[in-house]
């Protein structure tokens, strides 16, 4: 069985496929046969050693899909056959085959099938958290989405657009631009291009925006805090390009803002909400409210050129590792 290791904290090159020994599962755990891996930039921060919460040599990855080949004892609701997801903070992910605890298990539709699953259950769970567990976006307000081509850039600006709100979307170039407004973002800036804050500021009128999802961190913190309303609230969740320096909550009172800095994993951690989340989300993409695009694949073995891709800045949507 086959497994990407990391042995030392560094660039992509660090991650390196090996054979593995994947043994009968415990009590209260299964054995999967994974069939594809969702890649985040949470995998990247893991890997250079900026979240040092992988413990050395270790396999990392948070998300995967596959069949269970074998339950322990005492599991119950799962069987050999089934078709899982799950997202964990247990890492292990980036493997051929795993063992994993049966609670951290997602059961799966028929109707979503295995590259779709693989591409979306962080970010899409990541927008349900976003969008409902943190302060709800409201129809008829304005919101401004950083890396709105990417993974979850993508599921949330559909969503956002579904509610009803306004959706001011943020990207690199003009064609990821255009991308963003195929998924139903109003108003697409280049921020290479354009001083994301002015134009915003442009496009509200001076208002400002009732809600800012910002991934990207360090690069837009202080443009994403200039261009809230009064009671706007930033939600930072990633930091792709860098951590946000020291911050005075003082400052938050010019307008009465507020500043969430949500991890999903906190907010799955109970099996049934989880499972809810995680039915809404394979509802949406039923229905067609809401598509996910695999802008990358790549095979297990190749998980470095794919973290060299992902941190290019080179695919748009979700990056997967088939198996």
């Amino acid at each position: 069985m086959k497994a990407i290791v990391l042995r030392a904290y560094g660039g992509p090159e660090e991650l390196k496929a090996e054979d593995v020994k994947v043994g009968k599962p415990a009590a209260g755990e299964v054995r999967l046969r994974q069939t594809v891996i969702g890649l985040n930039f949470h995998d990247a921060y893991v890997r250079s050693g900026l979240y040092k919460t992988l413990a050395l040599p270790g396999i990392p990855g948070i998300e995967a899909v596959g069949v269970v080949e074998a339950a322990g004892e005492g599991v119950s609701g799962f069987r050999e056959g089934d078709r899982v997801a799950y997202v964990t903070s247990a890492y292990g992910a980036y493997a051929s085959h795993r063992l994993i605890a049966a609670d951290k298990l997602i059961r799966l539709p028929a109707v979503i099938d295995d590259r779709t699953a693989g591409a979306m259950m962080v970010k899409g769970l990541t927008v349900q958290m976003l969008l409902t567990k943190l302060r709800p976006l409201a129809a008829g307000e304005t919101c401004l989405v950083h890396a709105a081509a990417g993974g979850v850039g993508q599921i949330l600006t559909q969503w956002a657009h579904h509610l009803g709100a306004t959706v001011i979307g943020t990207a690199g170039t003009d064609a990821k631009a255009a991308l963003a407004r195929s998924n139903g973002c109003d108003h697409a800036i280049v921020y290479t291009r354009e001083d994301f804050a002015a134009r915003v500021s442009e496009i509200t009128g001076g208002k400002g925006v009732q809600m800012v999802f910002d991934s990207v961190g360090g690069d837009t913190f202080e443009g994403s805090l200039a261009v809230l309303a009064s009671q706007g609230v930033l939600v930072n969740f990633g930091q792709s390009s860098g951590p946000i320096p020291p911050f005075a909550p003082a400052r938050l009172a010019a307008k009465s803002n507020a500043l969430w800095r949500p991890i999903l994993f906190h907010y799955i951690e109970n099996p049934g909400v989880r499972q809810e989340m995680a039915d809404a989300l394979f509802a949406a993409v039923a229905q067609g409210l809401v598509k996910v695009e695999i802008g990358a694949a790549f095979p297990l073995e190749a998980a470095a050129e794919a973290h060299r891709a992902m941190e290019a800045r080179a695919t748009t949507g979700s990056t997967i590792l088939t198996v």
